[in-house]
């Protein structure tokens, strides 16, 4: 497969995930952004495309472009570009989105501006706390937990084609009670191309009716894990409690942190993903270029 070379441009399609994946799992630093699920299915939310920039020994680094609500970046995960180079993509993408603490570094001393990006920085929880919520701190939690299990009887199934359909319906349940549609096209896309992309899931039923899923994957080093989306009817009280313990006592032993990804600086949010006390953040950093 041919691969856009600079300036050309080229959209993130599923069949990229032959030369692209392999890159993303080499590269991997446990940033949410960078897996090739993620990349394809925001593709659309933040205009993702790739673009390559070629050296005259045949070799060349890929590069992801993007926008938000009209503001264009562009992001490495792989080795970073000559000086020149960079100056080539500041010029026309405007600033590096989501570098990494060690990329910080460098393009800090190099005389590059940077900016903590705390929005997008991602949450990172030990899996053994999630599984288990022992401790005060998570007495609000099991709570909640003890409460649902007293009124409803809940069942879980891996998420499969054989239940695609329930997923699909708790998700345009789930759309149909918010202001804005969110991630569900993301959402969406990761139920129909489930086993294309790598991933995997739990469907939840209470009463035999269709009420939450979850959908992760792990990364290579086998040791995280990402929480790419977790839906459930807000109609069950203390229903997504339950599913975030359950589903975390389900991941494999090797897994010891759970990547649940950013908030992106909805205060709801901030307040929901605070409240499991992450045991750190993967911290994330705008680059500007002001020479």
């Amino acid at each position: 497969m041919t691969k856009a070379l600079f300036p050309v441009l080229s959209d993130i399609k599923l069949e990229d995930k032959v030369w692209l994946d392999p890159l993303l799992k080499a590269a991997s630093i446990g940033i949410s952004e960078f897996t090739f699920a993620n990349l394809y299915l925001f593709r659309k939310i933040h205009a993702y495309q790739t673009t390559t920039l070629q050296k005259e020994n045949g070799s060349g680094t890929t590069v992801i472009t993007g926008s938000d609500e009209g503001e264009s970046f562009f992001m490495i995960p792989f080795a970073l570009p000559t000086d020149e180079e960079l100056t080539l993509l500041f010029r026309r993408f405007g600033s590096i989105k989501n570098a990494s603490c060690h990329q910080a570094v460098i393009l800090s001393e190099a005389g590059y501006r940077v900016e903590e990006d705390r929005n997008n920085f991602d949450y990172i929880y030990l899996r053994r706390d999630l599984a288990t919520l022992a401790g005060r701190r998570y007495a609000k939690k099991r709570n909640l937990i003890k409460q649902f299990n007293t009124e409803y009887h809940a069942t879980s199934s891996p998420l499969n084609e054989s239940n695609r359909d329930d997923a699909l319906w708790i998700l345009d349940r789930w759309v149909a009670d918010r202001p804005t549609p969110g991630d569900y096209d993301a959402a969406r896309d990761a139920l129909i191309s489930l086993e294309e992309l790598g991933l995997f899931g739990t469907i939840y039923h209470i009463d035999k009716n269709p009420a939450a899923f979850t959908i992760s994957e792990i990364l290579p080093d086998g040791k995280s894990s990402i929480t790419h989306f977790e839906k459930s009817l807000s109609r069950y009280r203390g229903l997504a409690q339950y599913v975030n313990r359950d589903f975390a006592s389900t991941l494999p032993d090797s897994v010891r942190f759970i990547n649940r990804e950013q908030d992106l600086g909805e205060e709801g949010l901030r307040q929901a993903k605070e409240s499991y006390k992450p045991l750190c953040f993967l911290k994330k950093f705008r680059v500007y270029c002001d020479r």
